[in-house]
C-alpha cells in the first residue's frame, strides 16, 4: 500500500489553464507567483481615470502648494516601503523645488499594522498642537525611529511629541481621546476610491492638464524623476 501511495503521489499532475503540469512544477510557479505579488516596484502607467481626491485646505502639504506636479501619498507609518520611499521623496521635493509638492494622506494597513492607525492619529494632534510643521516632523521622527512591521512602542509617542516641540500633557489629551480617528478613516476611505490596495500608495497630479499618473510601490529617486520630466513636458 505505501510503494502505490508514493507512485500515485509522485505522478500526482494538476490541471492549470488546460495544461498538465506536475505537482512539483505547480509548487515552483506558486513560489514565483507569490514572489511576484510581494514586488514592492512596478513600471508607472498613466491612469487618467484614477478617483484620487484633489488636493484640499484639509490635506498636509510640504513644499510649494502652487507647484504644478503634486505627488499624492498614501502612507501606513508602519510599512518599511513606505519608510524607505519617505526619504525619496523628501529628495523629490527638494529637487524640483517650486515644481513638485508632497500631500500626505494615512493608509494604515490594520491587518498588519494594527499600531499604525494610532500612530497616524498622533500626527493629526501633532498638526493640531503645532501646525503643519509639526505634522511632517512628527512624520518624520515616527519613521525615523520604528523598526517597522508593527515594531513602535506607542507609549514612546509623548516622548517623540515632545522631541519636536510638543506639550507632553497636551498631546497626550489628544491622542487618548481619539478625535482625529474619523480624520485617519477619511483618508483611508479616499484611498480606497483611488484604488489603493498597498502602501506607500503613489499618485503624480499634474494640475496643469489634469493626467494622473500611478507609482505603484516604493519607486526609486530615478522613477519619479522620470515621470515627472515626462508630465512637465506637456
Amino acid at each position: 500500500m505505501a510503494i502505490l501511495v508514493g507512485s500515485i503521489f509522485i505522478s500526482l499532475a494538476v490541471l492549470v489553464s488546460g495544461k498538465v503540469i506536475s505537482l512539483e512544477d505547480f509548487n515552483l510557479r506558486g513560489s514565483l507567483e507569490k514572489k511576484a505579488v510581494e514586488t514592492k516596484t512596478q513600471p508607472a502607467e498613466v491612469k487618467t481615470e484614477a478617483k484620487v481626491a484633489l488636493v484640499s485646505a484639509k490635506d498636509h502639504l510640504r513644499g510649494d502648494k502652487n507647484a504644478r506636479i503634486v505627488l499624492i501619498e498614501y502612507s501606513d507609518l508602519e510599512c518599511p516601503f513606505c519608510k524607505s520611499f519617505h526619504s525619496t521623496a523628501k529628495e523629490a521635493v527638494s529637487f524640483y523645488k517650486g515644481n513638485l509638492s508632497w500631500v500626505y494622506r494615512h493608509f494604515p494597513l490594520d491587518s498588519l499594522h494594527s499600531k499604525a492607525r494610532k500612530e497616524a492619529e498622533s500626527t493629526e494632534c501633532a498638526n493640531e498642537l503645532g501646525g503643519e510643521d509639526a505634522f511632517w516632523k512628527m512624520v518624520d521622527k515616527i519613521y525615523e525611529v520604528t523598526p517597522s512591521n508593527n515594531g513602535l512602542d506607542l507609549t514612546i509617542l509623548p516622548d517623540l511629541a515632545v522631541q519636536v516641540g510638543l506639550d507632553r500633557n497636551k498631546f497626550e489629551s489628544c491622542l487618548q481621546s481619539g478625535k482625529f480617528a474619523s480624520v485617519v478613516e477619511a483618508d483611508y476611505q479616499s484611498g480606497l476610491e483611488a484604488g489603493v490596495k498597498g502602501t506607500p500608495g503613489n499618485f503624480l497630479m499634474d494640475t496643469k492638464t489634469g493626467e494622473t499618473v500611478v507609482l505603484p510601490g516604493a519607486v526609486p529617486l530615478s522613477n519619479v524623476k522620470q515621470e515627472v520630466d515626462l508630465l512637465l513636458k506637456l
